[in-house]
């Protein structure tokens, strides 16, 4: 969140969780978050999000 400009509690706030929550993503503990989570999140945060499926090798 340093990139944006933003502390742990602002961007947790923007993006509706707790700054634990942050944290957890930043550390990279994505295993921890739902894909709706994850989704709202982004969406929270502004950004555009497509998902594409496709056949497993």
């Amino acid at each position: 969140m340093t990139q944006a400009g933003l502390t742990q509690a602002q961007a947790a706030k923007q993006l509706g969780v707790t700054q634990p929550r942050v944290s957890d993503l930043l550390r990279g503990k994505i295993h921890l978050f739902s894909l709706d989570t994850l989704v709202n999140m982004a969406a929270s945060a502004g950004l555009h999000i497509e998902l594409h499926l496709r056949h497993a090798a």
